[in-house]
Formats: C-alpha cells, sequence, structure tokens
C-alpha cells in the first residue's frame, strides 16, 4: 500500500512539472543533438510527439547542444522535432512481485503478465562500503561438481566465465541457474541472439528455475543503449533483494556485450578511442558495474559474468580488465568443447580467489591432489600418445594416467544432472581415496 501511495505521489508531481520543450537540430548515425533544453547527463528526453515518439537518453555536453542516444528507432524524426525533458534518469519498479518476471532492457515487463508494483528507483545504484561488506565466508553450491570442488564460489564473490564463441558459456549458466542454491536468481541476457531466448526460458531455465528467477532481456538488434543499461537494471534488483536480506546469484551473460554497447555510445558521441578501440569510458563503466555486486551489509550478490573472449585470445583489453576486477574465473577451452566434455571447464587454468576462506583443510588437500595428478598427466599427454613415454618417469603421472577414466568422469557432467556441494566433495574424497 505505501508504494502504490509513493508511485501515485511521484505521478501526480510529474504531471505538475511545467512542460519545457527543445528540439531536434540533427541525427548522426546513433547520436541525436537537442537545443534549447536544460538537461543533466543520464537524463531521459522525450523526442517526437504520437507514434513516431522515442526516449532518448543524454550522453554528452557541448554548451547548450545536448547530444542524446536514442532507446528506440529514431526513422521519423527530423530538425526541428520537439524533445521533452522527464526531469530524471531511467527509473524501474522494484518489489517483491518481479519474482518469475521476465523484463526488457529498461525494466518494462515483456512477458504479457500484469503491470509491475513497487518503488520506482534509478538504475545507478551505489555499491556498499568497503568497510560495510560482510567477508566472504560461506560456500555458494552451483550445482556442478568441477566448480564446486576446483573452483569454489562463495557467497557474495564475483566470478568470470571466459570463453570463445560457441565452447559453452550459456549452456553453462543455464545449468548453473537450475543447480545452485540461491534464493533467487537474477539473469541479464545482453546481446543475445533473439532465437536463443525462448529456448534459455523454456528448455533451460524451464517453469520451476523461472519461478525463481527474474529475466532482463535485451537482444542483440536492441539500440545499444539498451543493451548496456540492461546490465544496469538486473544490478539493480538484485540491489534491492540484497537490501532485503537475500542470497542473489546475478548472472550476466556476457559482460563482453555491455562493453561493445559502451564502446558504441562512447564513440557516437565524440569519445577517442584507446585501446582497440575502446574508448576509456568503456573500462570505468566495467569497474562501478561489476563492483555493485558482492556482500552487502545483510545479504549478497553472488555475481557470475560470461566473458567472450575476442579470437580465443584471453589477454584481450575486456578479458583482462575483468579478471583484474573480478574475485576468480573460470575458464572454458574450445579442445574440451569439441570433443564432447561438458562442461568444458579448463580447471588447471581457472581460479577462485576466496577459495582457502571457504573450504576447509581436508576439502584443500583433495582439491589440490587432483590438480596435480591433472596436472601431470597434461604434462606427458603428448609423450603418452605418440608412445615415448617410459611408464615409471614421473609417479604422480603414472597414477593419473591409470585413473584418468574415472577423473574425466568426476568432470564431466551432463546438462540435466543436478548436485550439491556436500555431494561433489564426498565425490572428490571417494575418488582420491581411490587413486
Amino acid at each position: 500500500m505505501t508504494d502504490l501511495f509513493q508511485h501515485r505521489i511521484q505521478s501526480a508531481i510529474e504531471a505538475a512539472r511545467p512542460l519545457v520543450s527543445g528540439r531536434v537540430t540533427g541525427a548522426v548515425g546513433l547520436r541525436v543533438t537537442v537545443s534549447g533544453l536544460e538537461a543533466n547527463v543520464g537524463d531521459l528526453l522525450r523526442i517526437g510527439t504520437g507514434p513516431n515518439q522515442v526516449l532518448a537518453e543524454v550522453a554528452a555536453l557541448d554548451g547548450e547542444r545536448l547530444s542524446c542516444m536514442p532507446l528506440g528507432p529514431i526513422a521519423g524524426l527530423g530538425t526541428g522535432t520537439p524533445a521533452f525533458s522527464t526531469g530524471g534518469p531511467l527509473r524501474i519498479a522494484v518489489g517483491p512481485d518481479l519474482r518469475g518476471r521476465i523484463l526488457d532492457g529498461l525494466g518494462r515487463p515483456m512477458d504479457g503478465g500484469p503491470p509491475l508494483r513497487g518503488a520506482m528507483v534509478p538504475i545507478d545504484g551505489t555499491p556498499p562500503s568497503a568497510m560495510e561488506r560482510q567477508l566472504v565466508g560461506a560456500q555458494m553450491s552451483l550445482g556442478v561438481r568441477v566448480l564446486d570442488t576446483l573452483v569454489p564460489c562463495g557467497k557474495g564473490q564475483r566470478i568470470g566465465i571466459f570463453a570463445g564463441s560457441g565452447v559453452g558459456k550459456s549452456t553453462l549458466m543455464s545449468q548453473i541457474t537450475r543447480g545452485t542454491a540461491a534464493e533467487l536468481n537474477v539473469v541479464a541476457l545482453v546481446g543475445e541472439r533473439g532465437r536463443e531466448v525462448r529456448e534459455f526460458i523454456e528448455h533451460d531455465l524451464g517453469p520451476e528455475g523461472l519461478a525463481r528467477s527474474v529475466l532482463v532481456i535485451a537482444t542483440s538488434d536492441t539500440p545499444p543503449l539498451v543493451r548496456l543499461r540492461a546490465g544496469a537494471v538486473a544490478t539493480r534488483i538484485a540491489e534491492y533483494y540484497r537490501d532485503e536480506g537475500a542470497d542473489v546469484l546475478l548472472m550476466m551473460d556476457s559482460v563482453t556485450r555491455a562493453a561493445m554497447a559502451q564502446r558504441e555510445v562512447g564513440l557516437s558521441v565524440g569519445e577517442p578511442p584507446a585501446t582497440r578501440g575502446y574508448p576509456p569510458s568503456v573500462f570505468a563503466m566495467l569497474a562501478s558495474l561489476l563492483e555493485r555486486a558482492g556482500p552487502g551489509a545483510r545479504g549478497s550478490i553472488t555475481g557470475l559474468y560470461t566473458v567472450l573472449v575476442e579470437g580465443d585470445d584471453h589477454n584481450e583489453p575486456i578479458a583482462d580488465a575483468a579478471r583484474s576486477i573480478l574475485d576468480g574465473h573460470i575458464v572454458l577451452d574450445r579442445k574440451l568443447a569439441t570433443a564432447g566434455h561438458f562442461p568444458a571447464v579448463q580447471a588447471l587454468d581457472s581460479i577462485s580467489r576466496v577459495a582457502n576462506k571457504i573450504t576447509d583443510q581436508q576439502q584443500r588437500s583433495d582439491a589440490t591432489e587432483l590438480r596435480r595428478l591433472m596436472a601431470a598427466h597434461r604434462d606427458v599427454r603428448e609423450l603418452v600418445e605418440i608412445g615415448a613415454y617410459v611408464p615409471g618417469t614421473n609417479h604422480d603421472a603414472d597414477r593419473a594416467n591409470a585413473a584418468w577414466p574415472q577423473i574425466s568422469a568426476f568432470l564431466r557432467q551432463d546438462l540435466d544432472d543436478r548436485t550439491t556441494a556436500e555431494s561433489a566433495w564426498a565425490n572428490l574424497r571417494a575418488l582420491i581415496a581411490t587413486i
């Protein structure tokens, strides 16, 4: 009742605000320039009237001229088209009714359900103070054996899934969505193919997963600013539930496409390109967006972000910047994927920076032992394949080669196979005991 009352008050204030208009003076590429109107960076404008009306966000200022990025098609706009200020930035409704809903990149329902109820809040939240954050001290089960044991994730940790295209990032994320122990999933599909959206909702997520999830979708055909804002909208929804004391799992597929959208926005408003054509605002955006996840004073946001590695180069600018900000990284290997090994996690190249804080001595010992055997097997694999390895040369390699079918079976997991962290650790203990 209080949220409804606040919404009515806000609507009355907006209706009573004096209507001041400017006009469109130009449109080049993705940018629309407006003059004769006072607004701040980040404010929303309504450009045009009737069916051709489109929302645009002020992205840059140049004297009295506003450089705006449209949130929809600009066909039909021309010089002199009126523009009106909405009086502030983009706001979305947050509240308990969001569970099970599917929203677009601007936080509007796209599932045919009832209108959203709740407080209207700006999408740019403030990260909790470093001194107010809780410590990461408990494991968050992801439902995937290789991750729960060799790359364990803690409540409030932020971890990236790094891989090239077609290696299984989205499929692994869908498996985590169904198998995680989190109270609520907030999933942002940024720049995804439109064909894959319903497949993800109906086949990968399913009714059970959707019932405890909130989906924010901005497909690849939407304007770049909508794709960029989809990540901020999903993060703001996760922040609402975290502040209510919930442990939320926030998944974004992918943070690279959000960075590409920011690049399009930055270059369109005249920002100079820097590393590989990415302007400086891209790296500032990544830091501010990723830092909003994590533990708060009450609840927590565990962040899983897929990173599309261009050309399988794990040192390209976006991957390198994300890896330096996140609390760990999961590397998917194309050779494993093409060999039918799912999930295609290259555990030896993956790391969790909070593993020592969320595991006990026995668990760390078992994980270290398995890693050592896997490393020994990798070192001699080519020699074994060509018949040049002499048994007895390396004791760990001999043990790993003899037990490799069991190790490989432990590392594999069917898409529909669900497990818990406790079960994964027990399986690892049994595996180490038999080698």
